[in-house]
């Protein structure tokens, strides 16, 4: 078995031997470097697709094949050697006009998607309104449970380190000033209208929100979604509304809970200063007025259903394969965290203008 031999003089190249893929590579540095206009392949007596590529390159760099068998001239052929090789368009620069036409196209996308997300919420309600028995009311308990009994440790250790530390930190500068005793004031005032609301928000936004992403995410992946659609059963209704009135109404007891538990760990530091905790709680009821502890509960539910329906919203568009299901849920609690500090704000604002 003979191997490939290249002998070049003047402007031929000669090429004899077999030209497999050992014997092509043996030679092709040297056939490179010759730069030869003519290649005497008559002296081939065997070439596969290895060969064939050394005579596409020689013919790509100008050169011409002369003798080659007719079996290998047309394996050679195959490959189209006068044809010249495609190469990939450069990328065309788009001007800053076009770019900031798409991202606001984008974004005017999602605003409608949103919108449009809403209004089906709507009509689901308006449908439930209507009809009352078709609600999935074991449905709804069920996730009310996982949403809020499961939720329970979480939110009361959550509630009472954060009464502690608000209570330690406040104390530093009270005592200053000899004012210890304002210290529940602040905590049970802060408690109430802002800091038990909005962190129990935010766990769930961490917990429930990723939750209802992720479950209907995979279900979406695994076209369980279509499924119910061709059964005839609407998404909205089967699977959304229990989401969100279950969260809805979950939200605010477990911000009263916060308080209760938050304003306890505030009384156990109050007692290190001195101060009975019959003497904290009726500095708490002072201070704290009916319109605070509304205006938290309905911060809450307002949270609450954000949080449920932001989740259901980012599993219902996820798109296929298991990553998608990853992203849909990272996006729910990132959309749900922005969407409790605009709300927050706009709370407060609200607040302020109407005096409480």
């Amino acid at each position: 078995m003979s191997q490939a031999t290249l002998n070049a003089e003047n402007d031929v190249m000669t090429i004899a031997g077999r030209l497999d893929a050992a014997g092509a590579a043996g030679i092709w540095p040297a056939a490179r470097a010759a730069r030869a206009s003519r290649v005497d392949a008559s002296g081939i007596d065997y070439c596969d697709g290895a060969g064939a590529a050394l005579l596409f390159e020689l013919i790509q760099r100008g050169a011409k094949i002369d003798g080659l068998a007719d079996g290998y001239a047309t394996l050679l052929a195959e490959l189209q050697p006068d044809q010249p090789l495609s190469t990939a368009p450069a990328p065309a620069h788009e001007p800053w006009v076009a770019r900031l036409g798409g991202i606001t196209a984008a974004v005017l996308a999602s605003l409608r998607d949103r919108v449009s997300f809403i209004g089906d919420i709507t009509i689901a309600v308006k449908t439930l309104l209507i009809s009352p028995r078709r609600f999935r009311l074991g449905a709804a308990v069920q996730i009310a449970g996982s949403a809020g009994a499961d939720a329970l440790p979480i939110v009361a250790l959550i509630s009472f380190l954060l009464g502690v530390i608000l209570a330690f930190q406040s104390a530093i500068p009270m005592k200053q000033f000899g004012a210890e005793l304002f210290v529940a004031n602040l905590v049970g005032l802060g408690l109430v209208r802002e800091l038990s609301p909005l962190m129990t928000a935010v766990l769930l936004a961490g917990r429930t929100g990723a939750a209802f992403a992720a479950e209907l995410g995979t279900m979406k992946t695994n076209q369980e979604i279509d499924a119910l659609t061709t059964m005839g059963l609407e998404p909205m209704r089967f699977l959304v509304l229990p989401r969100l009135v279950a969260v809805t109404l979950m939200t605010p007891l477990l911000s009263v809970l916060a308080e209760v538990i938050g304003l306890f760990g505030g009384g156990l530091v109050l007692l290190t200063l001195d101060i009975p905790l019959k003497t904290a709680f009726a500095q708490v009821t002072q201070t704290v007025a009916l319109t605070d502890y509304l205006g938290g509960l309905a911060k809450s539910a307002i949270f609450g259903f954000g949080i449920a329906a932001i989740g259901c919203w980012r599993g219902l568009r996820t798109g296929s394969g298991a990553q998608a299901v990853g992203e849909a849920a990272t996006k729910a609690v990132v959309t749900s965290l922005v969407f409790l500090v605009v709300t927050d704000g706009l709370f407060a604002l609200a607040y302020y203008y109407l005096g409480w």
